[in-house]
Parts: C-alpha cells; sequence; structure tokens
C-alpha cells in the first residue's frame, strides 16, 4: 500500500473516533447545572432556623403527658444529686476550720483555699473556682479571705439551688413559671414545716394560703398574667421572710413587721371581718369606707370599685389584700402602678390639673367637716404637688415621673385620703413634738 493510501487511512479513522465543538460545552454545563443544583440544597438547608420551641402536650394526649412529667421528674432528680446535704456541710466546715491560715481571725490565704478545695468533697469542688476567692475579698492587704463568709456563700448558694430543685416540683408545665394555684399547693405543703404557724387553726389554714400567695403576685406578677417566675421568686425576700417561720424563737416584733407570720395574716384578716358588717363574705363600697383611719376619699373609692375586680358591685378576699398590700407599701413601684390606675381617671396615661383637682375636691370638703378654718386652694397644692414629682412635662404626671420621684407615697396620700393630706400640712409640727422615751 503506498504512502498516499495509508494516510487517507488514518484520516478516516481519526474523523470517526472524533468528538464535536459542542460536546465539551454539554459537558461543561451538564457539570454546572449539578454543581448549582448540590449548591442550591446546601443554600436552602443553611436558611431552617432550628427548632427550639417543643409545644405542651395537651389534655388529649395522655402519654405524651406522662413522658413529659417522667422526664421533668428524671432532670429534677439529676439536678438535686450534686447538691450538698447538711451532713457534706458539716464536713466542708471542719475543713476550712482546720485549714484556716489565721485561727485568731479566721482567714484563709488562696494556698490553703486550693488545699480545701483538693480534700473536700468532689461535690464541693465546683464552689472552690479562683473567681469566688476574688469576689470575696474584703481589702485584706495580704489577700486573705474570711472562711465565715466563704462558708455563707456556699450554705446560700446550696440553699437556692435546694430551694429552686423543690419550686420546679410544682412547675407543671416546666416553664419555669409557678402559677396561682400551683403556688398555693406549695405553701400548703409547706405549712407543716413552719413552727411558728402551728397555732392557726386548720379551718383558717386557706385564707392564710391565699394571703401569703397574693403578695407573691402582687410584688412579682407584674404583666398581671396571673404566674410568676420560679427565678424572681428565688431574687426577693419573700421566701426568706416565709421560710423564717422555722425559727422556734422568732420574736413578736420580728413577726409584726413579717406578713407571712400567723399575727399578720390574723390581723388583716381580723380587719377584713370588722368592715364586712353584714357578714356577706363581701365588701360594698360603704363598707370598704371604714378601712384604716376612715379618711379615704369618696372619689378614691369609687375609682377602687371601677377598676378593680368586683363581683356585683362588692369586693372578695383576694381584690381587698392587693388594696391592702398597694396601700401599706405606697413608695414601692408595683403599689404605685396599681394606685396610678386607679388615679387615672381619663385612662390616657398621665394625670393633669383636672384630674388632680377631682381627688383633692373631696379633701377640702373633708377639711370642712373637720372645722378647719384656714381653706386651702388648690392651686397652691397643684403647684406643691407638682414640684415634687418634677415631671418631664410640666402639665402631665406619669407613672415613670411618680416611681422616679422618691416621693409617690406622699403625692398619693394627699390625693386620696384625709389624714395622709392633714400629716404632710403638719409635718414640720409633727416632727418638732418630743418623743416618748422609755
Amino acid at each position: 500500500m503506498d504512502l498516499k493510501a495509508i494516510l487517507k487511512e488514518k484520516l478516516k479513522k481519526l474523523d470517526e473516533n472524533s468528538v464535536s465543538y459542542e460536546e465539551p460545552l454539554r459537558n461543561e454545563d451538564k457539570i454546572f447545572q449539578d454543581l448549582l443544583h448540590e449548591w442550591g440544597k446546601v443554600s436552602i438547608k443553611s436558611k431552617i432556623i432550628p427548632r427550639f420551641f417543643n409545644r405542651i402536650p395537651s389534655e388529649t394526649e395522655p402519654l405524651r403527658q406522662k413522658l413529659r412529667e417522667e422526664s421533668r421528674s428524671d432532670l429534677l432528680k439529676r439536678k438535686s444529686l450534686p447538691l450538698l446535704d447538711r451532713n457534706e456541710l458539716n464536713d466542708l466546715w471542719m475543713l476550712l476550720d482546720q485549714h484556716q491560715s489565721f485561727p485568731d481571725e479566721q482567714l484563709i490565704t488562696y494556698s490553703d483555699f486550693q488545699k480545701v478545695s483538693q480534700l473536700a468533697s468532689p461535690k464541693s469542688k465546683p464552689y472552690f473556682k479562683p473567681s469566688l476567692f476574688a469576689k470575696l475579698q474584703q481589702g485584706d492587704p495580704q489577700g486573705r479571705v474570711s472562711i465565715i463568709s466563704l462558708f455563707n456563700y456556699v450554705m446560700r448558694k446550696v440553699w437556692l439551688d435546694h430551694t429552686r430543685v423543690g419550686l420546679s416540683v410544682y412547675d407543671s408545665n416546666g416553664q419555669g413559671y409557678l402559677t396561682e394555684t400551683e403556688l398555693e399547693n406549695y405553701i400548703t405543703d409547706l405549712l407543716p414545716t413552719l413552727c411558728q404557724l402551728d397555732g392557726l387553726e386548720k379551718s383558717f389554714h386557706s385564707f392564710y394560703v391565699c394571703t401569703a400567695v397574693r403578695k407573691f403576685l402582687f410584688f412579682l406578677d407584674v404583666v398581671r398574667v396571673n404566674r410568676v417566675r420560679i427565678l424572681d421568686i428565688l431574687a426577693c425576700s419573700f421566701l426568706d421572710d416565709l421560710l423564717e417561720l422555722r425559727d422556734q424563737d422568732l420574736s413578736k416584733d420580728l413577726q409584726e413587721q413579717n406578713w407571712f407570720s400567723a399575727p399578720s395574716a390574723l390581723r388583716i384578716y381580723g380587719h377584713y371581718l370588722n368592715l364586712d358588717r353584714d357578714h356577706n363574705g363581701m365588701l360594698s363600697k360603704t363598707e370598704l369606707s371604714g378601712y384604716g383611719s376612715g379618711t379615704l376619699t369618696q372619689p378614691f373609692l369609687d375609682r377602687v370599685f371601677q377598676t378593680c375586680l368586683t363581683y356585683g358591685g362588692e369586693m372578695d378576699y383576694k381584690t381587698y389584700l392587693d388594696l391592702v398590700l398597694a396601700l401599706e407599701n405606697r413608695g414601692e413601684p408595683q403599689a404605685l402602678t396599681f394606685l396610678f390606675k386607679i388615679l387615672d381617671i381619663k385612662d390616657c396615661g398621665y394625670l393633669d390639673a383636672f384630674t388632680l383637682n377631682y381627688f383633692f375636691r373631696a379633701i377640702q370638703e373633708q377639711m370642712k367637716v373637720n372645722g378647719s378654718e384656714q381653706p386651702i386652694s388648690f392651686h397652691d397644692v397643684k403647684d406643691e404637688l407638682f414640684d415634687m414629682v418634677k415631671p418631664k412635662d410640666r402639665e402631665k404626671i406619669t407613672l415613670n415621673d411618680l416611681i422616679t420621684c422618691g416621693q409617690g407615697d406622699t403625692f398619693v396620700s394627699i390625693l386620696i385620703e384625709f389624714h395622709g393630706f392633714w400629716a404632710h400640712e403638719h409635718r414640720e409640727t409633727i416632727s418638732s413634738e418630743p418623743q416618748d422615751t422609755l
């Protein structure tokens, strides 16, 4: 075969195996589309918000409810296992006492603090952190820490953890809140451990529980949703006051100052019964007018029954407790919020001269009834009230103005009660009177 024939044969084979120009483009486009599709899947997944809320099982789902209850019970048991008990706290105190660097002053250095950390039980080790040692510094020139302060911190932390677990047992939904009913159940179960309440008759227990629960709800349920956060219960001092009743040697003075004590609860309920002249278990507007010194003004009483929950125009014991808490703690923000709503007759969020005059006219009428010879001009009182509060807007007093001024209790007393107005007008005379001494 000649050379020419061989070349033709080779060219023919190359033409048969050759790839068209469009084929690589089609392959490239296919690869691009595949990669784009995979990239789209990844980008869509990355935009999905992770699940952060699990629906609480309804009453028609008993199995899910039971599973949730068992899971919560197991969680609370695991939370309580690392907590120190009384014997372990005693052992910790013995270690601190044995390793204090300066026995006469009951101080410990950081090196001895580390020794105690190594010798203490595994449950105690989380409390022996350098950050805690630094926080307990009291300006000692040698950098020492009081072992009493250290032990008190550990005891307080353990008590808070135990109490949080105990309160969480009553949280049926596991959302970190206790409803009014759950709070009532907690305090009812707590009653047998409070020795200062042993003298209460069982028939009074329900009224006592109601009295105790109302203070938690009034001060901690700010948005009025009928539930209280467990963290708020732990942060406030109310639970300390309640558990203080375990002390058998609690003095009478401290009991009288404690809202949760038996004398305090009996006093409040006794006043309620004394006001209830028709003995129907409710208070009418006329009956409530005898509250305290009996000088609450009629406009204020009218507004109380307009804004507070009533039944057939009469007030029950729970609403009465809210009013008592507000009037006995007039300087507190929660009480001022409660009373401001009553004073705000226009429901506009502020008090103006018209509103102040509406309430002060009743004070002027009571002054005439009590034989006051010198009439007091409302304009003078209005200027004094505005100067007292110093609102941002000189014509309007808001709730925030009333809380921040620091004299909200005096402001309210002047408007709602003749006795409060009289005490303010004669404050210089009262303060100059000699006090009886024993």
